[in-house]
């Protein structure tokens, strides 16, 4: 295979060449390669080719809901985002929280569009009660944990993980809520919950969190990374742990720098998510945090739900939104950043968080994987979550008109979309 004509967009920079692909991995790159021979061509004139996106946070249901999501058509939809490796969360059922589990992830995902890797739960169960077999899934290539959907509340035990995962060598990632505080809550509390007679999350249901596990960081030395981060006074909490030399990382999604609570004023349940949406204060902070670093990645918090349970009333339904097919898009379209910036977030900082840096992100070089996606920057098409990959529908973009696109996608070397569209 052959690339030919894009400009590469890379930790290195910008430059116009072509990319020759052979048993999976880049062997050649230059200015106007010889392409006689080559099985496949591939056109990229005036798109960007890049390292392929990694995901830090996409709920594949399987196993348990398997009507809302598979690892296949998760796979899928990644894959069409652009993505060539995708973080799967723990709260399926049973739990990730075993070496049987993380077995399974790892058969479902032979055959996979992407890389899928099974992030398994820091408790038994995610009760946060009990410590997991966190060594035991560790040595399976297991590199990060969390109980995602609920916190680690348990100050001790929170404390405990941490000193643990610092001797395992693995990375521990935080759903940011203290349940006390957020109990019940069904969007932000704040001028709209008022208005709608919803109740809400405070802010301070995720800020006190936050707050507590950079004291654990500084108590523990250990890495602490920081889901989904929703209000502005999070951002600064990182930002000002950052500053003090602390090893804390962060992620926001697409959802919390382009909507706010307003959205909810029709009570569309497809707007329910967890961290909820915020103030228009809060989405400039996140916006702010993704350009100055402070927040290192866009990770998608990919949460189908079938049409049945998101058509329950607001307050009853299921938080979560689709995220993988149109989170490019989306950064592209909605903040003000050097091309460069935006696939840092999505691409190579999250493949270094997830410890993929030797085979997706970073570089397009000799010899490393060839996990690559062409992006045409000029296209512009309509949100349509009929259209995507999962048999959910719920992307709260619909209708909504985007700009650039998705051409091609290249997982170790094998062409899984072209032309937008999946090849199986």
């Amino acid at each position: 295979m052959v690339i030919r004509g894009g400009e590469v967009v890379d930790r290195s920079g910008r430059r116009f060449v072509d990319i020759a692909i052979d048993e999976g991995r880049i062997v050649e790159i230059g200015a106007s390669l010889d392409v006689s021979g080559r099985a496949l061509q591939i056109d990229a004139s005036g798109c960007h080719v890049t390292p392929g996106f990694v995901d830090l946070h996409s709920h594949l249901r399987e196993p348990g809901s398997e009507e809302a999501e598979t690892v296949e058509t998760g796979s899928r939809g990644a894959a069409l985002g652009g993505y060539t490796a995708v973080l799967a969360m723990p709260n399926t059922t049973p739990a990730i929280d075993s070496v049987s589990v993380v077995r399974e992830i790892q058969h479902l995902s032979l055959g996979a569009l992407c890389t899928v890797l099974p992030v398994g739960a820091i408790t038994k169960g995610r009760q946060g009660e009990q410590l997991s077999d966190m060594a035991e899934m560790a040595a399976l290539g297991v590199r990060m944990f969390t109980d995602d959907g609920d916190a680690v509340a348990d100050n001790g035990l929170m404390r405990r993980a941490m000193e643990y995962a610092r001797g395992l060598g693995v990375g521990l990632a935080q759903h940011c809520e203290d349940p006390a505080l957020s109990l019940g809550g069904a969007m932000h509390e704040g001028e709209w919950s008022s208005r709608l007679g919803l109740s809400g999350q405070p802010p301070e249901a995720e800020e006190v969190m936050v707050m507590r596990d950079i004291a654990l960081c500084r108590m523990t030395g250990t890495n602490i990374h920081f889901q989904h981060m929703s209000t502005a006074k999070s951002v600064q909490m990182i930002r000002e742990a950052k500053a003090a030399g602390l090893p804390v990382t962060a992620e926001a999604t697409t959802h919390h720098f382009t909507l706010t609570h307003e959205a909810c004023a029709g009570y569309n349940p497809v707007f329910k998510v967890n961290p909820p949406l915020r103030t228009g204060i809060d989405v400039a902070a996140v916006r702010d945090g993704l350009a100055d670093g402070t927040i290192d990645a866009i990770a998608t918090d990919h949460a189908p739900h079938t049409p049945q349970s998101k058509e329950l009333p607001f307050d009853e339904a299921p938080p979560g939104m689709l995220g993988l097919e149109t989170a490019m898009a989306l950064a592209m379209t909605e903040l003000d950043l050097p091309i460069e910036r935006v696939f840092e977030l999505l691409s190579w900082k999250p493949a270094e968080l997830a410890g993929l840096a030797g085979s997706h992100g970073g570089l397009v070089e000799v010899g490393r994987a060839a996990n690559l996606c062409v992006i045409d920057p000029s296209v512009e098409w309509v949100v349509s979550g009929r259209s995507m990959a999962s048999p959910s529908h719920n992307t709260p973009y619909e209708g909504r008109r985007l700009t650039g696109k998705v051409r091609h996608t290249i997982h170790e070397g094998e062409l899984v979309v072209s032309d937008g569209q999946a090849l199986r």
